[in-house]
C-alpha cells in the first residue's frame, strides 16, 4: 500500500514537494488554506495532483504518513496542532528532499547575508566546473530539482523555518552567516529558541562535514559550545587574524585553509561594503574547501553583481539615487545598508514589525538620515525610536507616495534608500513585491 504525503501550503516548496513524492511513489495530497496561485494551479493540474485549496479537509489530512508543512505556516495554526496531537511526522521540504539525493549539500543560513552569499556560492561552485542546483529560499525549489535533475551538488539557502521541521538533513558544509533578533514572532520572542533553530544546521554533521561561521558575531561565539557539531570548524572575520579560515589584513581577503593561501584585494570583490567583505570570504572558503582553481575563485568573487531587492541601484533622479534594499526585513540588514552609504540619505523604512529593537541603529540614523518616510499601517514604534533624531518624518501607506515624498524631500547628491527593517505582508505580498512596485514608482518620476 503507498504512504500517503500530505503537503500543507501549495506554494513554491510545496508543489516542488509534490512533485518529488509522485516520483517516490506516494500518495500524494496538496492542501492550501488559501487561494492557490494560477501558476502551481496549472502545474498540480499537469502532474495530476489533487489539492484543494480556501480550506483544510482533516479526513483528507489526519491520515497523512508524513506531512511536509509549508515554511510559511506556523506551529500555532490549528491544522498543525491537531496533526502534532496526532503524533504525525511533519518535516520541512528541505529535510523530506534530502532523503531522495546523494548530491553534497552546502547548506547556509543566518539573519542577513544567507541569500547574496548563497547566489555568491553557487556562482563561484557553477564557474568552477561543478554540477550544481541552486534551490531553498531561492530559485526553484530543492525537492522539485531532486525530483527532476541530477545535480553533483546543491547550494540551498535555508530559513530557520525550514530548519525547524529537520530530522536527518545533513549539509556536507553548512554556514552560519550571522544571528540577529529576527522572526522573534515566530518564536514566542525568545532569541534562544531562534539561536536553536539556525544551528539546527549542524546538529547532524559529521567529522567528514564543515561548518563555516562568522567569528566576529557575538550571539554564534557564545552559542558554539551550547549546540555541537562533529564537523570541521572554520571560521571567517572581519576584525581578526585567524590561523585556519578566512579573515581581512590590509585590505586584503585571506583564506587559509590546509595550509593553502588565497588572497585577494577587496576593491576587486564585485560587491562593496563591509557585509559583503564577509559574504565573499564564507563564500570563498566553500570553494577553496572544494578545491577550486584560485583564479576561477578570484574571476568570480570580482565579477558577481548584487542581487535584485539587494542594495539594487534602481535610477538616478535629478541626481538623486535611488537604492532597492526591500530584502532587508530586519534591523541588523538595513544596518548594514546605512552603514555603507557616503551621502545623506532619505531612509523609506516600516512595515509589520517582528519584535525589533532600532536602538542599535540610532547613532548610524543621526549620522546619515537627513528624513525619514514611514511606509506601512502602524508606524509607532519608528516614530517613538527616531522621531527626536530626524528633522522630517512623513507616514505614507502606499509606494507611490512614499517614492514621489521621498523625491520632493530630496536633493542633488542624496540617496532614497528603501531598507525597511520590517516584514512587507501589511502591504504587499511579499518583499519581492515591495521591490518590484518601488522600481516601477521611481520610473514613474
Amino acid at each position: 500500500m503507498k504512504k500517503r504525503l500530505v503537503v500543507l501550503g501549495a506554494g513554491e516548496s510545496g508543489f516542488g514537494t509534490a512533485v518529488l513524492g509522485i516520483k517516490q511513489g506516494y500518495d500524494v495530497f496538496v492542501s492550501d488554506g488559501g487561494k492557490v496561485k494560477d501558476i502551481y494551479k496549472k502545474q498540480l493540474e499537469e502532474w495530476k495532483i489533487e489539492y484543494e485549496e480556501g480550506k483544510h479537509t482533516e479526513e483528507k489530512i489526519l491520515n497523512a504518513d508524513v506531512v511536509m508543512k509549508s515554511p510559511g505556516i506556523p506551529e500555532k495554526a490549528e491544522m498543525v496542532k491537531k496533526l502534532r496531537k496526532a503524533g504525525i511526522k511533519i518535516v520541512s521540504e528541505i529535510e523530506f528532499g534530502s532523503w531522495y539525493t546523494n548530491a553534497k549539500i552546502i547548506g547556509i543560513t543566518g539573519a542577513n547575508g544567507k541569500t547574496t552569499t548563497t547566489a555568491l556560492t553557487y556562482h563561484i561552485l557553477k564557474n568552477g566546473g561543478l554540477h550544481v542546483g541552486l534551490g531553498g529560499n531561492i530559485g526553484q525549489s530543492f525537492a522539485y530539482q531532486v525530483a527532476t535533475e541530477t545535480f553533483d551538488y546543491y547550494v540551498l539557502e535555508i530559513s530557520s523555518f525550514q530548519l525547524d521541521d529537520i530530522e536527518h538533513f545533513r549539509p556536507h558544509i553548512a554556514v552560519l552567516t550571522n544571528i540577529t533578533p529576527d522572526h522573534l514572532d515566530r518564536y514566542n520572542y525568545e532569541l534562544q529558541n531562534y539561536v536553536q533553530s539556525k544551528f539546527n544546521i549542524c546538529k547532524n554533521q559529521l567529522s567528514s562535514d564543515y561548518f563555516i561561521y562568522c567569528a566576529d558575531d557575538e550571539i554564534t561565539k557564545v552559542n558554539l559550545e551550547k549546540y555541537p557539531t562533529a564537523a570541521i570548524k572554520i571560521p571567517f572575520s572581519y576584525e581578526q587574524k585567524l590561523a585556519e579560515g578566512g579573515y581581512v589584513q590590509d585590505e586584503n581577503i585571506i583564506i587559509n585553509i590546509n595550509q593553502n593561501q588565497f588572497t585577494m584585494s577587496i576593491q576587486e570583490l564585485g560587491l562593496s561594503g563591509r557585509h559583503n567583505v564577509y559574504n565573499s570570504l564564507a563564500a570563498g572558503i566553500v570553494a577553496n574547501v572544494y578545491g577550486l582553481r584560485k583564479e576561477q575563485i578570484r574571476e568570480s568573487l570580482s565579477d558577481f553583481k548584487s542581487l535584485e531587492h539587494r542594495m539594487e541601484s534602481v535610477a538616478k533622479v535629478r541626481n538623486i539615487e535611488f537604492i532597492n534594499d526591500s530584502k532587508a526585513t530586519n534591523v541588523n540588514s538595513t544596518w548594514y545598508a546605512l552603514e555603507s552609504m557616503n551621502k545623506p540619505v532619505i531612509w523609506i523604512a516600516g512595515g509589520i514589525d517582528k519584535g525589533n529593537d532600532y536602538s542599535v541603529m540610532e547613532s548610524l540614523v543621526k549620522k546619515k538620515v537627513k528624513g525619514m518616510i514611514c511606509l506601512g499601517t502602524d508606524n509607532t514604534k519608528l516614530h517613538s525610536a527616531f522621531g527626536k533624531m530626524v528633522d522630517i518624518m512623513v507616514n505614507v501607506t502606499n509606494m507611490n507616495d512614499a517614492v514621489r515624498m521621498a523625491y520632493q524631500l530630496g536633493n542633488p547628491g542624496d540617496c532614497v534608500l528603501l531598507s525597511p527593517a520590517c516584514a512587507s505582508f501589511d502591504l504587499f505580498e511579499n518583499y519581492e513585491d515591495r521591490g518590484k512596485k518601488f522600481k516601477e514608482a521611481v520610473i514613474q518620476l
